[in-house]
């Protein structure tokens, strides 16, 4: 089976629409390829593209922070998300376990042929049955 190509389909406003189209015509080429040329730039880089305006990116200086931004977390806060991710895969398993237990009394309950209702009783009883 070879690569079959998928169409994907989105609405945008009208403005944005007539940009897309001026790009494609600045470029000389269909507002498909536009977007053919963006979705594979985005999948190359694994999600990290900015798409800014050619004036824009020679303005812009060596000192800004780079794309996608950044950020350093502390160990303390790494530990603790960990501890909590095994935490919940702990409770996971035993929410799981609760489960097949009572899957396990409710087969119980079935494979029993005598149940008694409360209800059925108070038929067979002349006089009501009273405390105290």
């Amino acid at each position: 089976m070879g690569n079959k190509n998928k169409t994907v389909s989105f609405r945008v406003n009208e403005d944005a629409f007539e940009t897309l189209r001026d790009i494609a015509e600045e470029r000389d080429i269909s507002l498909s390829e536009v977007f053919r040329d963006y979705v594979d730039m985005l999948v190359a880089h694994d999600g990290q593209v900015e798409v800014v305006p050619e004036h824009e990116l020679a303005r812009r200086s060596d000192d800004e922070p780079s794309f996608p931004p950044t950020v350093e977390v502390p160990k303390t806060f790494v530990r603790e998300h960990e501890r909590l991710e095994l935490e919940a895969d702990h409770l996971r398993d035993q929410l799981d376990e609760h489960k097949r237990y009572i899957d396990h009394l409710r087969d119980q309950l079935e494979a029993d042929e005598e149940i008694i209702h409360l209800d059925d009783l108070d038929d067979e009883r002349d006089e009501p049955y009273q405390i105290g």
